[in-house]
């Protein structure tokens, strides 16, 4: 537990609160889109497992651009 006592929370927390705010944009417009560049359930696997990454990737590369 000393270790989480020299975690800089200042630094880290905003980057937690990021990276949980593109996850669930990122879900919500997955789950409202039509259609994607592949299925969908692979592009929530992306998004929801390679955590910071994976929501950009998704807008930059998983929504049809129609």
């Amino acid at each position: 537990m000393e270790v989480l006592n020299e975690i800089p929370w200042g630094l880290v927390a905003p980057i937690l609160v990021l990276q949980f705010i593109l996850i669930v944009v990122a879900l919500v417009d997955l789950v409202r889109i039509e259609a994607t560049n592949g299925p969908k359930w692979i592009w929530a696997l992306i998004i929801i497992f390679i955590n910071l990454i994976g929501p950009i990737v998704y807008f930059v590369m998983g929504r049809n651009s129609q």
